[in-house]
């Protein structure tokens, strides 16, 4: 600020600066280590609900609750959308439906730490697509390798699985296109809840006939709610949060840690065990991601 002293505004500079500067950090990476934590706990929690109302009934849940969540934090101004602002919002509620439910069915397959890693290729293929670098091609080729290890051969290999956390992927990159395309044209957070909305509705006859046809129980109830809760909410309230204090670099290359929390948290909530080769392949696209974002010039 001009004609501000020292004294009264110290500067990143300064000691005092140093150390809110170091606050904030601290506090982002904290926040971003939760909303991770929190989000692969809550795809643990919803697959508890599983062998109860499957995970369509669990998507459904969780499609809910994050329309109640982003309708409250965007509140959208639905009669003032044109016709322009409505087809991106569509194909983004489509998207927003098949991704979640895609990846939850994957889960229920293939486990937590394999359909999340696979998910996680559509943002990384977004970030190398986006560049022309030999170090970018060199990650691709890494990523690569780790899909093939995941996916390699073998008789208890479960492809539709594996191919529905591909199909999650596909969404998740799309996901993000449209969403960049949704925000150039709808202020604020509207458009996404707007979508949210959308997708809601669209799961609303799924959720009854999945309550009518096997009718759930208090606790598979609560973990489905637990689920959108946790996967939803509070990834998005903490990503709010995050973006406005970390360089969005740095975002990226946290976002790298999920694939590795969903194995933990699969291994120690469910049971999940994965054996050398599925590390290896988890590693090699977490590896892939991070050295794009460390070698990047931006």
């Amino acid at each position: 600020m001009p004609g501000a002293s020292a004294a009264t505004t110290p500067s990143p500079t300064t000691p005092h600066g140093t150390a809110r500067s170091s606050r904030v950090g601290l506090a982002g990476v904290a926040t971003m280590a939760g909303s991770g934590l929190s989000n692969q706990t809550g795809a643990a929690l919803g697959s508890l609900a599983f062998p109860v109302i499957g995970p369509v009934g669990v998507v459904a849940v969780r499609q809910y609750v994050a329309a109640a969540v982003l309708f409250a934090v965007g509140r959208p101004r639905l009669r003032e959308f044109t016709r322009r602002q409505w087809w991106p919002v569509l194909l983004l509620a489509v998207v927003f439906g098949t991704m979640n439910l895609s990846l939850y069915t994957a889960i229920d397959r293939v486990g937590l730490g394999l359909a999340v890693t696979l998910e996680f290729l559509g943002p990384l293929s977004i970030a190398l697509a986006a560049t022309r670098r030999r170090v970018d091609a060199c990650c691709a080729l890494i990523a690569a390798a780790g899909v093939v290890t995941l996916m390699r051969p073998r008789p208890s290999a479960d492809y539709l699985g594996m191919g529905l956390g591909l199909l999650a992927a596909t969404c998740w990159a799309s996901y993000i296109l449209l969403n960049r395309t949704v925000g150039n044209r709808i202020p604020g957070a509207q458009g996404s809840a707007a979508a949210a909305g959308v997708s809601a509705l669209m799961f609303l006859p799924v959720g009854i006939v999945v309550a009518v046809r096997h009718p759930p129980t208090l606790a598979a109830a609560g973990c489905a709610v637990a689920a959108g809760v946790l996967s939803s909410a509070v990834p998005y309230l903490a990503d709010v949060f995050t973006l406005r204090r970390v360089p969005a670099p740095a975002f990226g290359l946290f976002m790298s840690v999920n694939p590795v929390l969903a194995a933990v948290v699969g291994w120690i909530g469910l049971g999940q065990r994965l054996g050398w080769a599925e590390w290896a392949g988890i590693g090699a696209i977490v590896a892939a991601n991070a050295l794009s974002i460390l070698t990047s010039r931006d």
